[in-house]
């Protein structure tokens, strides 16, 4: 078995990775492989050195990715060592010394408070069980800050009625609870009445395809992308743009960013400080509007 096959193995079994997570650092691996054999002409990536990383690095640099796109690549290999490191295969790990590119910050696209409460309060839905579910949806974003693919594994064991909380499995398996508000409480309720009328037998998922399946990520695309479009004219209408919109609107109304991590599930602080950006630019609206001096 090749290195790469055990530590592939390594990621889906004890570190329990995502299958897209797995099928990228596949990619990665095989293309540094092919790249080593060409110009080093060896396959054996326990014997490769820090040079060896770091041309393949300005190879990529030179090709015209994105440092984004080289960023991961990197990490793919730091952690591609880190396991040789830790099984004994190598004694020096070469990817000690590789460091990330720098990259532009973003600004994460959020949805305006008046555009949404403009979408939850005055826009109809149909009172059909897809109404009821494309509903759910964006209040189930908007109100939690989920993750797209957490919301596609909620199921209905996970809601609890009498505490009035979510419990959601993030990356790596790792579960949260999230506090949700009465109305939600109460949509949930409409909700399963619905679907039990719809399908008899129906998936113990919460959000379910009008076919009565589990849901998938371009129904959930669909449901957003629809809704948003009447009350917001940013290119990006997606669900991840519902969870930047919680992040940013919990923010802006004085949440701690603390507090903000734990619901989003985000392992470092740092992830969380990209939403501090909007809320100042928010406060500089504020500051040009209100100050005689401005």
């Amino acid at each position: 078995m090749q290195l790469t096959d055990k530590f592939l193995q390594y990621l889906e079994y004890e570190k329990r990775r995502s299958p897209h997570t797995i099928a990228s650092y596949a990619h990665d691996l095989a293309q540094f492989r092919s790249y080593v054999a060409e110009i080093y002409e060896t396959e054996d990536l326990s014997q490769v050195d820090h040079n060896a990383l770091r041309s393949w690095v300005v190879h990529l640099s030179e090709q015209g990715l994105k440092a984004s796109s080289i960023n991961r690549k990197i990490a793919t290999l730091k952690s591609f060592y880190k396991f040789l490191l830790k099984k004994g295969i190598i004694k020096v790990n070469p990817a000690l010394r590789i460091k990330p590119m720098k990259t532009p910050k973003r600004t994460p696209t959020f949805v305006e408070e008046g555009a949404m409460q403009q979408l939850l309060d005055e826009i109809e839905f149909p009172n059909t069980f897809a109404g009821m579910r494309d509903r759910l949806v964006l209040e189930l974003l908007y109100q939690t800050g989920m993750r797209e693919s957490e919301l596609i594994q909620l199921k209905e064991q996970d809601i609890d009625f009498l505490q009035s909380t979510i419990k959601v499995k993030g990356k790596g398996n790792k579960e949260r609870v999230i506090p949700i508000s009465t109305h939600l409480v109460h949509l949930l309720k409409q909700y399963f009445v619905f679907k039990k009328k719809k399908f008899e037998n129906s998936s113990p998922y919460v959000i379910l395809s009008n076919k009565g399946e589990q849901a998938y990520p371009l129904l959930l695309y669909r449901i957003v992308q629809r809704y948003l479009t009447m009350v917001n004219h940013k290119e990006k209408k997606s669900p991840h743009v519902l969870r930047h919109t919680f992040a940013t609107h919990l923010l802006n109304r004085g949440a701690e960013l603390n507090a903000i991590k734990d619901i989003l599930g985000h392992s470092s602080l740092s992830a969380t400080q990209i939403y501090t950006h909007n809320s100042l630019e928010r406060l500089k609206d504020i500051f040009e509007q209100a100050h005689p001096k401005a």
